[in-house]
């Protein structure tokens, strides 16, 4: 934590002016790629993330596939141009690992069994980033999995919370969440109320990650809505 950066005003709102408990502006369009099955465009603060959608397929080579279910796949990467300091190309130790906890978060709700020896890929490119990136992501792809018609349970939605200044907020910002005391990200199934992603980086109290485990939960049920409605309005203009 860098303590000579300043993160909240003397009027107690955070720097961009967002209160404590306030989403960065959101913005979903569904079914934005004509060649992919199923596809999602997601604008959240400056982030902004796309995510395609390919199967289910039949898998090759055969011997990878799964006589049971399908498998999902799911390549998280960002773009050389997303940061201010350019990103190496390739993939590296930290987009391995978010791709990997993105589609066991996915899989959970794919109905896998009824097409099995097949594959479900999800490729989730992020062009601009500003933190928050592996929930943005997530939440942009399970509306392109429901664009893709891929029969699933229900859609995922996913923010984050943490803590500047020994306060608890919602939805960190680039700079919030470089000099901030914590991060965490979660993803629930809003039908249910399931949590099906948590991670944790720094240091929170039990009683600081009730608050912020609650307030992204919350939050979630507000972006539930932006999914659905970005679906709405890519069918009815069918």
């Amino acid at each position: 934590m860098n303590k000579e950066v300043k993160l909240l005003r003397e009027d107690g709102l955070r720097l961009d002016g967002r209160r404590y408990d306030e989403l960065r502006p959101i913005k979903i369009e569904a079914g934005v790629l004509n060649r992919a099955d199923g596809s999602a465009y997601l604008e959240w603060g400056s982030n902004k993330v796309l995510a395609a959608i390919y199967g289910p397929r039949e898998l090759h080579p055969r011997h990878m596939q799964n006589s049971m279910k399908a498998i999902v796949r799911c390549k998280y990467s960002m773009a050389s141009f997303s940061v201010p300091d350019r990103k190496r190309p390739g993939p590296d130790r930290r987009s391995t690992e978010i791709s990997k906890v993105i589609g066991e978060a996915l899989e959970s709700v794919i109905f896998t069994e009824q097409f099995p020896r097949t594959v479900v890929d999800v490729f989730i490119e992020v062009f601009q980033a500003d933190a928050g990136t592996r929930v943005a992501g997530l939440t942009a792809a399970s509306v392109a999995l429901a664009d893709a018609g891929v029969p699933m349970k229900a859609l995922i939605t996913a923010c984050a919370a943490g803590k500047v200044e020994d306060t608890v907020v919602l939805d960190l910002g680039k700079l919030e969440d470089n000099a901030g005391q914590a991060d965490l990200p979660m993803a629930i199934i809003p039908t249910t109320g399931e949590i099906v992603l948590m991670q944790m980086d720094g240091h929170l109290t039990p009683a600081e990650f009730r608050k912020a485990r609650d307030m992204a939960v919350n939050a979630c049920y507000q972006i539930y809505e932006m999914q659905k409605d970005a679906l709405k309005r890519r069918y009815a203009a069918e």
